[in-house]
């Protein structure tokens, strides 16, 4: 090995040398270093702790909503009453708008019904005219006859009184009187509101055959499908010639001119959330994002799954959004104002107490015990046991006591020990 090195010119060896030097300072760099760090994480037995120092400020709840988009409106449609389907006016994914006839039963029994019914009302009509002739020509008679009497029975008391006419007479001609009195006094005694019984029960009979007809047109309609409001047809199941059943459902119609998101919350969330609050909603299929308002948070658990309720209105959109899609938004909401929060991994619980370790200026920990307020996913509210500005121990509490001794980790050391 020395000769071939002596064999070597000048300029080779100083290469030689120069390599060897090379490879001896990168060995000494990660030597020394590799010691340096060792000795900054023992720092002389000390627990190395995380910190964080506490200020007042504005807490806030961060909430993530995630559901399904539904239509403004999907109803189903089914027919009043059995019958054979004559016509149907409408295919599947037809756009229609309210009031459009979609499908016809047959009608053909009802038409003759109806007629019917309205030659019994017109015939029941003429009968209560006729009875109302009757009556007032029978009424003018007995009145007629009835003061006709009246006044031949007063001359008669005054023939009488004279002496020119028999008592027999007299009693005679009252007799007379009476009877006629008698039978105009059931003619008047009929009238009540303006016309007489009689002629108000053949006006009754009418109305009722009026009424039986009406009823038999109302039906006639109901035998004629129509769309409810605008909409597109989502579900047909009807051909010309079927016999349906009444409740049979047909036809669907979607409205999908207004969309919401239906999601699903925990009973924390839902203590804070309130409708009227804007959200920008993310339809994932769609690939963008659509600004939506809360408009409803259920009032009452929901029984089976244990969550609420909470529906988004989005706004108007010119993209077709199909319902059943899958979307998702989040927002963050203002719990407290002005408050003192820490992270969760600085709260400890001990026998139904909460405390957490407080850094003092000698480097010295101090246990303390807390009283907790608001909550949310990450950060728990101090409503006592802490001021503002005192910094709190993040990490390594299993291995504290009050008095303990800590080092504080810098940056480089808290990814380290993460």
């Amino acid at each position: 090995m020395r000769h071939k090195f002596q064999d070597m010119n000048r300029k080779q060896q100083l290469i030689a040398a120069a390599a060897c030097l090379v490879v001896l300072a990168v060995a000494l760099y990660f030597y020394f270093g590799n010691a340096r760090n060792t000795k900054k994480a023992v720092r002389h037995g000390n627990p190395l702790v995380k910190v964080q120092t506490v200020v007042r400020q504005d807490m806030m709840r961060h909430i993530a909503l995630s559901g399904q988009t539904v239509a403004d409106a999907n109803i189903p449609l089914a027919p009043k009453y059995t019958g054979r389907i004559t016509a149907v006016n409408v295919k599947l994914g037809d756009v229609v708008k309210a009031g459009q006839v979609l499908m016809v039963q047959d009608t053909a029994d009802l038409d003759i019904s109806i007629n019917q019914n309205a030659a019994a009302a017109n015939a029941a009509q003429a009968d209560a005219r006729e009875a109302a002739a009757s009556y007032d020509a029978n009424y003018i008679k007995a009145k007629n006859a009835y003061e006709l009497e009246r006044s031949r029975y007063q001359r008669n008391q005054y023939l009488f009184s004279i002496g020119a006419i028999s008592q027999d007479k007299l009693d005679s001609v009252e007799q007379e009187y009476m009877a006629s009195k008698a039978a105009f006094d059931v003619l008047a005694n009929q009238v009540e509101g303006g016309d007489a019984a009689s002629v108000q029960s053949k006006e009754y009979t009418a109305e009722k055959q009026r009424h039986a007809t009406d009823a038999l047109r109302k039906q006639r309609d109901d035998m004629i499908l129509r769309a409810p409001r605008d909409g597109v047809i989502g579900y047909r199941n009807a051909e010309v010639g079927a016999i349906v059943s009444a409740g049979t459902k047909v036809l669907s119609l979607v409205d999908n001119s207004h969309i919401n998101v239906d999601c699903t919350l925990s009973e924390s969330d839902a203590a804070i959330l309130e409708p009227g609050m804007d959200v920008n909603v993310t339809i994932d299929a769609m690939g963008q994002d659509y600004v939506g308002r809360i408009v409803y948070v259920s009032p009452a658990m929901d029984d089976s799954s244990k969550t609420y309720q909470v529906r988004i209105e989005l706004s108007e959109s010119k993209d077709a959004i199909k319902a059943g899609l899958f979307a998702h938004t989040a927002i963050d909401i203002l719990q407290r104002r002005d408050t003192l929060f820490v992270p969760k991994a600085a709260v400890l619980s001990k026998n139904g107490r909460q405390t957490l370790f407080v850094l003092r200026e000698d480097g010295t920990v101090e246990e303390r015990e807390v009283k907790i307020g608001l909550m949310n996913d990450d950060d728990e509210e101090i409503i006592d046991g802490l001021e503002d500005g005192d910094i709190v121990i993040l990490s390594n509490q299993d291995k504290l006591q009050t008095g303990t001794k800590v080092d504080v980790a810098d940056g480089d050391e808290a990814e380290a020990d993460e």
